[in-house]
């Protein structure tokens, strides 16, 4: 099976990546177009597939094509695709663009809208995506199949998508602002900057791998480390006096509604 990058930035890079690791298919097999000849030229270098200038060419060229460009960019790009895209699977990682916009600009193809997050770099993004009425199941073990090569995979119902935007998409942000914020704490209170940088780091990853490891509800866990009267429960206190958990749950609901107004919802 043949597929078709429409977008050569780091999203593509990475996908592309991670489908050539996980062996499911050969560069040969891929192609991807972009206007930009550094982006293409750096793809080139890192993943040797085919590189082209015409999205038209790119698309005829493959049996999926996946649409990896800026919302912006979404129409010119299916328009200079054109007839290349009859027929053949559509998976879209555009953020805010609703299948049925997509099916719109693209009546004679099947769609597919997912969105992975960027530890797609590393192999660790979390997917979810919706299928349109007329993809096939052999369609959404396509899409398994690419996502799962870079991360974890899970189906959802195409009204929770802007919602994952806001959770996953949006994520990792909070996440390295997570980071930054207790490393920036470590530091004032003595410690050297990297040593401060590396607990961080090794502290959220290992957290992160407590929950997986465990299956306990994340309360649970901080229930385990929280002694009474002692150092976390006071760090826990500051946290909450400062509403740490109320700014989460309204960053991820603002992003969530960004998407809906991206998506014109």
């Amino acid at each position: 099976m043949n597929y078709a990058f429409l977008g050569a930035g780091k999203m593509a890079l990475a996908i592309i990546q991670g489908m050539l690791r996980a062996g499911v298919c050969a560069p040969t097999e891929m192609f991807a177009a972009c206007p930009e000849p550094e982006l293409l030229e750096n793809l080139s270098d890192a993943t040797g597939v085919n590189v082209l200038s015409s999205n038209a060419e790119a698309a005829a060229a493959a049996d999926v094509v996946i649409l990896c460009v800026k919302p912006a960019d979404v129409a010119e790009a299916i328009s200079q695709a054109g007839d290349g895209l009859a027929g053949k699977l559509i998976i879209s990682i555009v953020a805010g663009l609703k299948v049925a916009t997509l099916e719109a600009l693209a009546p004679q193809s099947r769609i597919i809208r997912a969105m992975p997050n960027t530890a797609a770099m590393v192999g660790r993004a979390a997917t979810a995506f919706c299928s349109s009425e007329f993809a096939t199941h052999a369609d959404e073990e396509t899409a398994q199949t690419v996502f799962s090569s870079v991360g974890e995979v899970y189906p959802v119902e195409e009204k929770l998508l802007n919602a994952v935007t806001g959770l996953s998409g949006s994520g990792p942000a909070y996440i390295y602002l997570v980071i930054e914020a207790m490393s920036d704490g470590g530091v004032a209170a003595g410690l050297p900057r990297k040593l401060a940088l590396d607990l961080a780091v090794q502290t959220v990853a290992g957290a992160a791998d407590m929950v997986c490891a465990t299956s306990e509800h994340p309360a649970v866990l901080r229930e385990m480390v929280t002694s009474p009267a002692g150092t976390t429960m006071a760090g826990l206190v500051a946290l909450e006096d400062r509403g740490v958990r109320a700014a989460f749950i309204n960053a991820v609901r603002a992003a969530a509604s960004r998407a809906d107004e991206l998506s014109g919802e």
